[in-house]
């Protein structure tokens, strides 16, 4: 006798991408059932909810999860698996239907942003180890962490980040949002007086604009900050932005969408499995495009800590390069 195929507990986010989770799930429960995948829809209500929810089915015996959110949404399941105490966070198989704005862990792993193609994937079951960041940083005077499955920015990416979340409060939310907000922040933003460590070695002491830091290659909707980035090796990447006139990233901004970011001389390229920032005045951090605390900032990394569903079409990981 053949037995039940296990059941997937799906967490919704109803608000992504400007309410498609809530209207597109219904296609989407039906091209999960098309594919004979076996489901229990729970729709989260406020923010940490889906981190709740991860936690209680880790507890109630679910060991696959499948996220039909945006990014925010992977960002709060993945804290939810570190939360939970029942099992070891990479014995839960994590899959992921977009529907959010920006999409952008998806990206690295071969996951189409169309409905069926990702529910293929979820049917075909094609699974990889990816790394996960813990992220320290300062919040009303006490220290507090999160973990990262995609990328974290401090400085201007925090800012553009804030003004990004400004803007979905009030219900715009067009795909190039995140863009106008880069442009508009631009001239307002200083640089910061800024100390990078990676493995205790200082890299960088003078005024930035920015930095990315993560496993994973894009963020904000499409940027390629991190295109050298292997989601299994253990390492962080980093980008780090010098402080850099309008007229310098004009004619080179789709640079920054193609990979070719560190052929503009003012963004460097370090890489390292610690790293510290350390700045005066204090900087923001977003982590997975979420806004957090501020400096001092610590990041560290989890070897292949988290198991996910990958694309069919997907060649990456440490191990393909060997």
């Amino acid at each position: 006798m053949e037995s039940e195929p296990e059941k997937w507990f799906v967490i919704v986010n109803p608000v992504a991408g400007g309410g498609r989770g809530l209207d597109d799930f219904p296609l989407i429960s039906r091209l999960m059932r098309e594919a004979h995948i076996l489901c229990e829809p729970v729709f989260t209500e406020h923010k940490f909810h889906a981190t709740e929810l991860t936690v209680t089915a880790v507890k109630e015996g679910y060991r696959r999860i499948v996220v039909v959110g945006g990014d925010g949404t992977l960002h709060e399941v993945v804290n939810g698996l570190f939360i939970q105490r029942e099992v070891r966070p990479d014995e839960v198989l994590l899959a992921v239907v977009a529907v959010g704005t920006g999409n952008d862990w998806v990206r690295t792993f071969g996951l189409s942003g169309r409905y069926r193609d990702a529910v293929q994937a979820i049917a075909a079951g094609r699974s990889f180890l990816q790394d996960v960041g813990v992220v320290s940083y300062e919040e009303a005077h006490f220290r507090q962490s999160r973990y990262m499955a995609n990328v974290g920015g401090a400085g201007f990416d925090a800012h553009v980040v804030r003004k990004v979340t400004h803007l979905r409060k009030k219900g715009r939310t067009s795909r190039w949002r995140y863009t106008w907000c880069v442009v508009r922040s631009f001239f307002r933003y200083k640089s910061t007086g800024v100390k990078v460590w990676v493995d205790d070695r200082l890299v960088y002491n003078d005024l930035l604009f920015s930095v990315a830091i993560g496993i994973c290659k894009y963020n904000g909707g499409g940027l390629q900050q991190l295109p050298a980035a292997v989601a299994d090796d253990g390492i962080f990447d980093l980008s780090l932005y010098r402080p850099v006139h309008f007229w310098h990233l004009l004619f080179r901004f789709h640079y920054l969408f193609d990979g070719r970011i560190y052929q503009i001389r003012h963004i460097l390229q370090e890489r390292g499995s610690r790293i510290r920032i350390e700045s005066s005045p204090e900087v923001s951090v977003e982590v997975d495009g979420e806004l957090l605390g501020e400096s001092p900032l610590e990041f560290s990394i989890l070897h292949r800590a988290v198991r996910i569903v990958v694309g069919a079409g997907f060649a990456g990981g440490a191990e393909a390069g060997k």
